[in-house]
């Protein structure tokens, strides 16, 4: 048996390689933007790859490299079912609404014409989205139906940018305020260089036009819960709101006790997941009336204390295991084993 991992510095490959090579596992480091990249994994059986959102490469053929390798015997992290629809809301909210998942209510128009028309018969307020992003940027909280019909006219006018720099840089001017130390301070820095030096994603990847996303409003939540699912394992962290802000992704305020953690909350979970038939998953979870509904999903979640910090997982039969959780370990620890299988 032989493992490809795309090595790059700063995403779970760094830890793939750790457990490799802590565990003798024959494996090659190999670059999947390299465009010989299917001879190069030939001998392998097996191909992991952590792409993520703010790569315009890897938007632009992750997804075609990956539904292609379903054709040959190599298997993949992740696979199609686990990732064509990772930050992609308007894909998540057809794929959610067909497994009958407990989502939160969602439009998408595509014309003008339709979105003012339902604009006029809505209540709000509303939550107006991107398809894309990451940790609660390009998210809006929209009161009237004059903001609505703005945004509406925007969207099939001149576009939206892929990343709303100003609220990147209130984000990290709140990281600075939360954290207090000199980190936080070289990133507002850094952020405010980025409204006049654009990012290579910022560059590349086009204007987001030609759709309009809103999602219902859930009031009374000064939280929401994460929950990942790798495997038989479920591991959770509740994200407080920011104070003032009805987004709790993103904050950096957490809490990980695990009779914060609803067991319904937990098998909804995993349902959802073995119905997507993911190898991973995160769910975002809020409550309208006593009832769990999802935001958004994701295959891709930050590394590190964030959920290092979490101290243990449910397994699918709700028993919970006080261990160390290592997201990336399990997931390398599923593949090979569904490889030697």
């Amino acid at each position: 048996m032989k493992l490809a991992i795309h090595d790059d510095s700063g995403s779970f490959s760094s830890r793939w390689i750790t457990y490799c090579q802590e565990n003798n596992i024959n494996f090659k480091k190999v670059n999947c933007y390299d465009t010989d990249i299917i001879n190069q994994i030939k001998d392998c059986n097996g191909l992991m790859w952590h792409w993520v959102q703010d790569d315009y490469r890897a938007t632009l053929f992750a997804r075609q490299l990956i539904k292609s390798l379903d054709k040959s015997d190599i298997q993949i992290f992740p696979d199609i079912d686990t990732c064509w629809h990772f930050d992609d809301k308007v894909g998540q909210k057809y794929l959610l609404e067909t497994i009958n998942a407990p989502f939160v209510k969602t439009y998408v128009f595509y014309s003008k014409k339709e979105a003012l028309d339902w604009i006029k018969k809505t209540s709000f307020p509303k939550v107006f989205k991107l398809r894309g992003g990451a940790g609660s940027l390009n998210v809006k909280l929209v009161k009237t139906k004059g903001t609505a019909r703005r945004l509406v006219r925007k969207a099939f006018g001149s576009g939206f940018l892929p990343r709303n720099r100003f609220s990147s840089v209130k984000d990290r001017f709140w990281g600075l305020r939360r954290d207090k130390n000199l980190a936080a301070v070289k990133k507002v820095i850094g952020g405010f260089g980025r409204l006049l030096i654009p990012t290579e994603f910022e560059l590349f990847a086009p204007k987001q036009k030609g759709y309009i996303y809103f999602q219902d409003f859930i009031p009374n939540n000064d939280y929401d819960t994460r929950l990942i699912v790798i495997g038989e394992r479920c591991f959770g962290v509740r994200r407080m709101c920011r104070k003032g802000d009805f987004r709790a992704s993103g904050s950096g305020i957490k809490e990980y006790d695990p009779k914060l953690f609803p067991a319904d909350l937990i098998a909804q979970a995993f349902r959802v997941a073995k119905s997507l038939k993911t190898q991973c998953v995160a769910f975002d979870f809020v409550i309208d009336n006593n009832d769990p509904k999802i935001v958004e999903i994701s295959y891709s979640f930050i590394m590190g204390s964030f959920y290092d910090d979490c101290p243990g997982y449910w397994d699918s039969n709700l028993l919970w295991h006080q261990t160390t959780v290592n997201p990336q370990y399990f997931i390398i620890e599923d593949f090979l084993k569904k490889l030697k299988n």
